[in-house]
């Protein structure tokens, strides 16, 4: 009997389910018979021993189902080596759970701190396999992970959308995209969107700049613009503060503004006479179910990772590398983002055609 662990962590996003689907209809394909547990709520099913036995008729009919048949929860990484409010070793009790239930590998489903944690448990002794879950797009050793493309069909929507009414009305519109620390999905959103200017928080901005290249559209008889903005975007002079300032300073700021870009909003306003409106599409970027190109390429990534488990090679994240998909040891991507470079030819490529980064 092989038996497998399966968890959710961390954001839910659009192929998590086609993602499971394709470890577990690879596994049961093979020649080992087989038993998956699924736990409840990410890590924390893991922890206190909340989990179902699955059969194969739950992974049928989920390969256009987006979130989570499991569910799932945020489990800091910083806090897992921190006892639980009743004194429980946290680490420990993951561990014991393992070992309780005679698991031969725990797979993973998760983004940056996910997958720290699944680095941590392996260093620990447990056999574990990692898959790339985000629609941020930002986990270290991966072109691409499940999710994000996805999410980028729905923020690119929701720019289209705006299109018509901020012509209709001449007006500056900023659609804000998911996105704290990375300007990915911003970035591509932003291109297919057809989004006049880009703030990404790779690249700081200058509001300036924003205004001078508003007022060059007017110039030129455009009557609108469209800004996408990451909800991460930052101003050069907070980018110049250190963290307890910019702390402080986010304090401050909070009962101001709702998000980052009520802020800049705000400020174009004060610096040009243009009516700007904010549009947040929030959460809905995470959710419906997943685009074709998720769909076959969760598919590929489960397949790949249950090779992994039938070949016993654990401790490995599966990766996508151009069109092969591969692995990678999980400490090779574990505590690393994968940042847009402001050099890249992709940025370079988006100032060719006319977008400003609100830089210069």
């Amino acid at each position: 009997m092989l038996r497998v662990g399966m968890l959710t962590s961390g954001g839910d996003c659009q192929a998590l389910n086609a993602t499971m689907r394709g470890v577990a209809k690879s596994l049961y394909k093979s020649d080992k018979e087989v038993e998956i547990i699924g736990f409840l709520e990410g890590y924390k099913g893991l922890m206190y021993e909340e989990y179902r036995v699955m059969k194969p008729s739950d992974f049928s009919g989920i390969l256009t189902t987006g979130g989570t048949m499991l569910g799932t929860s945020r489990q800091p990484f910083k806090l897992m080596r921190e006892p639980d409010a009743n004194g429980m070793d946290k680490v420990e009790a993951m561990k014991s759970t393992y070992k309780k239930l005679k698991l031969d590998c725990l797979v993973v489903l998760g983004g940056n701190g996910s997958q720290k944690t699944a680095n941590l448990l392996s260093e620990e002794g447990l056999n574990v396999i990692g898959l790339p879950k985000t629609i941020d797009n930002d986990l270290y050793g991966t072109d691409m992970t499940f999710g994000f493309q996805s999410a980028m069909e729905i923020a690119t929507n929701a720019i289209d959308c705006i299109h018509t009414t901020a012509a209709s009305h001449s007006r500056v519109f900023i659609v804000e995209v998911m996105g704290h620390k990375v300007g990915w999905l911003t970035l591509y959103a932003g291109l297919a969107g057809g989004a006049d200017i880009i703030l990404i928080p790779e690249i700081p901005y200058d509001i300036k700049k924003i205004a001078e290249a508003i007022k060059t559209r007017e110039k030129e008889g455009k009557k609108f613009t469209i800004l996408a903005v990451a909800e991460g975007a930052i101003s050069k002079e907070d980018a110049s503060l250190s963290k307890k300032e910019l702390k402080k300073k986010k304090l401050k700021d909070a009962g101001r503004y709702p998000s980052i870009s009520y802020e800049i909003g705000d400020m174009l306003s004060a610096e040009t006479d243009v009516d700007v409106r904010v549009t947040v599409p929030g959460h809905t970027q995470r959710g419906g179910d997943p685009n074709p190109y998720d769909r076959a390429l969760s598919t590929r990534l489960g397949a790949h990772g249950a090779e992994l488990i039938l070949g016993k090679k654990f401790g490995r994240l599966v990766v996508l590398k151009g069109t092969e998909v591969t692995d990678i040891a999980l400490n090779e991507s574990a505590g690393k983002l994968k940042y847009v470079d402001p050099e890249s030819s992709l940025v370079r490529e988006a100032r060719l055609v006319g977008i400003s980064f609100g830089d210069k």
